[in-house]
């Protein structure tokens, strides 16, 4: 499925005008959970990629489940562990499985996943800007409207000097910087300098697998560093507290594996001593309800990148579409699963590939 952006999403890796994401759907018996998975159209944020994730669920993964007993998340996961890697292939199709629990034992998701029922913290992000006053516009208009932190988005040539009028114009703004991979070690002055801005964190300065170099350079920082793409698996996040990378976690369910991995990230981190939060790979409904449910866990600490539907698209696929509280805040769902199902007229002009696997 392609879902066509408001505006361009530009990071350090580039722009992305449309999030090519893929939908997952599992049905047993009457009931059916639909999941979602986003690694975006190349492999310019992961190794995976749409094309790689949608292959890799109908060639190999659905036939692996289907006409199977899956009783648990470890049952699903040990059927397909024979295949390597390929985390948000794999976060698909567990995340639907979740959803396709909690409809069979009409439970909201949170509830499943041992969340806590309670409001749970939005942040407002923002990509590269046109111009620096126009960034500043938004993040006065985030501010006027409630949100509790920003997130920038920097890379060359937008940077310190954008984080400094930023801190300027909001002295007392809970704000972190997002470098998405963009920046090594020969960076150190640019660093030394945003050390100084009393930021939130920073995440993810090095490269997607550079887990010694952020050791290294949080051991020259005062600032907290914030690991994203770097945590892909459990064992890089065990590697990450030996090594003492990173001293906050973002957690992306779909770049993780899936739910379960996520709980176990979210417990890691926790005992730790590590606030985590959950992340965003701009997803459709589906995957922005997963994150409200999953936002629900206790050591999600921080302000997650939650949004509402009308943040990045002019019409979502689900029936009803994700709205924010007044107060900045997501409401969990009171009802199995997830609060927002799919609209099909909506998804149908969308969809760009479809399979069906059937026993």
């Amino acid at each position: 499925m392609t879902l066509p952006l408001i505006e361009p999403w530009r990071t350090a890796y580039g722009e992305d005008y449309s999030i090519h994401t893929i939908l997952t759907c599992i049905r047993s018996g009457q009931y059916e959970g639909w999941g979602e998975t986003s690694p975006l159209a190349a492999p310019t944020y992961s190794p995976e990629f749409a094309k790689s994730a949608y292959y890799l669920i109908g060639d190999f993964f659905a036939p692996a489940l289907i006409g199977k007993d899956v009783s648990t998340p470890e049952d699903l996961l040990e059927r397909i562990k024979l295949y390597k890697g390929n985390p948000f292939a794999k976060g698909g199709i567990e995340s639907a499985w979740w959803m396709l629990k909690a409809q069979t034992e009409q439970k909201p998701l949170h509830k499943l996943l041992g969340g806590i029922t309670r409001l749970v913290n939005a942040g407002a992000d923002f990509g590269v800007q046109d111009s620096c006053d126009i960034l500043l516009q938004k993040i006065q208009e985030a501010v006027d409207q409630g949100y509790k932190r920003v997130k920038l988005k920097v890379r060359h040539g937008w940077d310190l000097e954008i984080i400094q009028a930023v801190r300027s114009a909001f002295p007392n703004l809970t704000v972190h910087i997002d470098c998405n991979g963009g920046y090594s070690l020969d960076d150190i002055a640019f660093f030394k300098a945003v050390d100084r801005l009393n930021l939130a964190m920073i995440e993810q300065p090095m490269g997607y697998n550079d887990l010694l170099e952020h050791a290294s350079l949080q051991k020259e920082l005062s600032t907290p560093i914030c690991l994203d793409e770097s945590i892909r698996y459990i064992k890089d996040f065990e590697m990450a507290l030996r090594l003492g990378s990173c001293r906050v976690l973002n957690i992306k369910y779909g770049r993780v594996g899936g739910l379960s991995a996520s709980i176990q990230l979210h417990n890691m981190a926790r005992d730790a001593g590590i606030p985590c939060w959950v992340g965003s790979m701009l997803e459709s409904g589906i995957g922005a309800g997963i994150n409200i449910e999953l936002a629900t866990l206790p050591n999600f600490t921080y302000p997650g990148d939650l949004f509402e539907s009308q943040r990045f698209y002019h019409q979502d696929v689900t029936n009803n579409p994700v709205q924010m509280n007044s107060d900045c805040t997501f409401t969990p769902s009171d009802v199995p699963g997830i609060a927002y199902k799919i609209d099909r007229g909506r998804l149908e002009p969308l969809i760009r590939h479809r399979a069906i696997v059937r026993s």
